[in-house]
């Protein structure tokens, strides 16, 4: 049977799998959310301590997503996505024995909440990382989206089903429920065989490989406009996440049961923006389709505090659910699509780093100024600024830099002056800095050209790792030029080509075009090394990486 086109990637196995799992886990954690907000809302029943469960979901992923983005690039994703799956399966379910023993108060909560939050946090990039993995690359859209859907399609029934378990049976049913959820994505991973990433090369250390994602996403337009749209739009957008509780209790004076009807009514908002995603983008840029998303989001969030009655809450959350997934799923697949294999979970971990960063600041902010202003104030304001901020920074370049791969041109396989050498496997071990440098020969009608293919090439050496780049000119002749770079150590200088995607082959096939004459060179490659005084010059002779030219 033919499926529809927003259903596509489910005819692949693996990603049917995953997401399957995905979904099941999804609802678990959104019955967890939903139970863990309205016991926070019943033991400390104020906006601070209310915003702070919400807080505690995020924070996480501003202090660990870094990390956890580069483990999962250099170690076995698979079993490292197992591992957290398991530490949450364990911080749930000692939440939920805690909760029927009643010996849990706010700290508990809180802290149990965060250690849940930390193994999302640890879990997320490699989730992400692997959806490439699962399916084609004409499909990586419409899966991030899909992935996404799953989230909502628990949105939508998840809260709602947990509203009604918390109203009849208390918050600890959801709890337990939420770690049984753990079982199915730890069963998928086990019965899903990664495919193997075999290299030569030698490990990367953890603190390399987050130096080389942060020089990455630094060189890489694409994924710092990704984060900046999602960054201003998660901001205001956190507001109805820390507020509804309150909203609902205080303001609608209602009970858990229709708290978790309006999750899911903004979970159904959600699923139907995923399902519409596929056909609006073939009407709208990239960019213009998320700066609308922010604004129907917004729209949401104004009718929410304009609200006196739940139908009219419930309208403004499908609103809001909209937005929310269409504004998350194409920033989310525009970072999958601008970072290659060996950096992905990285940049999807920066990614996740400045978005959840915006959410948890967003959830601080705004459940201060609901204690001072008041619900419908705070959720007014956070909505009038969230439509300032898409009209400000909706009209970034998205859809120019994010909307499709970058395709390598005709030249692009001419590659092999930009490979290493076969160099002795100790230097792989030196701790010097290698400098690397290249001559250009530029007929004076050619400057501009070539100093237009020199900006692009200075993000690509610093996407394949290097931590300086700089062009010279000669004095003496007007057609000279230099260009050199430096790799943080031999590892890194290996590991070079390895991170060169075709986009940037075909940069650097441009790039040979204004070399010598006589015809393209190697690059001069230099490793750093301590001066020894003389007297130590015998001892340490075999000690130290000498000075070499490749």
């Amino acid at each position: 049977m033919r499926l529809p086109h927003a259903l596509k990637p489910l005819q692949h196995p693996v990603f049917r799998s995953l997401f399957i799992a995905n979904l099941i886990s999804s609802f678990g954690t959104w019955m967890q959310n939903t139970g863990a907000g309205w016991l926070m809302a019943t033991l400390r029943p104020n906006a601070l301590m209310v915003s702070l469960v919400q807080a505690a979901t995020i924070l996480p992923y501003f202090l660990l997503a870094l990390p956890a983005g580069a483990l999962a690039d250099i170690i076995d994703r698979r079993r490292f996505l197992i591992v957290t799956q398991i530490e949450m399966l364990i911080a749930a379910a000692l939440l939920a024995v805690l909760t029927i023993a009643h010996r849990v108060d706010a700290f508990t909560l809180l802290l149990l909440t965060f250690a849940l939050g930390v193994g999302t946090a640890m879990n997320g990039p490699a989730w992400q990382a692997v959806i490439p993995e699962s399916v084609p690359r004409s499909d990586l859209g419409q899966a991030v989206a899909l992935n996404g859907v799953s989230f909502n399609i628990a949105r939508a029934l998840g809260p709602a089903i947990a509203g009604g378990l918390v109203a009849a049976f208390g918050p600890a049913l959801a709890f337990a429920l939420n770690a049984v959820s753990f079982l199915s994505p730890v069963q998928a991973l086990f019965a899903w065989r990664s495919p193997d990433r075999v290299s030569r090369l030698p490990p990367e250390h953890l603190v390399a490989a987050m130096r080389a994602g942060v020089r990455f996403v630094r060189h890489s337009q694409r994924v710092q406009a990704a984060i900046l749209q999602i960054s201003v739009y998660y901001f205001p957008a956190a507001a109805p996440w820390a507020l509804l509780p309150l909203v609902v209790k205080q303001d609608l004076h209602l009970g858990a049961g229709v708290f978790g009807l309006l999750l899911g009514f903004m979970g159904v908002g959600a699923v139907g923006g995923g399902m519409l995603l596929p056909t609006v983008q073939r009407w709208f840029p990239r960019g213009d389709l998320t700066m609308a998303a922010s604004l129907i989001s917004c729209l949401g969030m104004l009718l929410l505090a304009l609200s006196t009655v739940w139908l009219a809450a419930a309208i403004a959350m499908v609103f809001f659910g909209i937005g929310w997934v269409i504004a998350g799923s194409l920033t989310q697949a525009a970072t999958q699509f601008a970072a290659p294999p060996w950096v992905r979970a990285r940049a999807l971990g920066i990614y996740q780093l400045f978005s959840n960063g915006s959410l948890v600041l967003g959830a601080f902010f705004w459940g201060w100024l609901g204690t001072r202003a008041g619900l419908p104030w705070t959720m007014a304001i956070a909505a009038v600024l969230g439509i300032g901020l898409a009209l400000g920074a909706g009209r970034l370049v998205l859809e120019r830099l994010a909307a499709r791969a970058e395709t390598a041109d005709e030249t692009a396989d001419e590659t092999a002056d930009e490979t290493p050498g076969p160099p002795a496997v100790a230097l792989a071990r030196a701790g010097g800095q290698v400098l690397e440098s290249l001559h250009y020969r530029v007929p004076h009608e050619d400057r501009e050209r070539f100093l237009a293919v020199m900006a692009e090439l200075e993000h690509v050496r610093g996407r394949a790792g290097a931590r300086f780049w700089q062009l010279y000119k000669d004095f003496a002749r007007r057609d000279a030029w230099l260009e050199i770079w430096a790799m943080p150590d031999w590892g890194e200088h290996l590991r070079e080509a390895e991170r060169l995607s075709e986009a940037d082959q075909a940069v650097l096939a441009r790039a040979r075009a204004f070399q010598t004459p006589e015809g393209p060179e190697r690059p001069h490659r230099y490793i750093s090394v301590e001066p020894v005084p003389p007297r130590r010059r015998r001892k340490s002779a075999n000690a130290r990486p000498t000075l070499s030219n490749s």
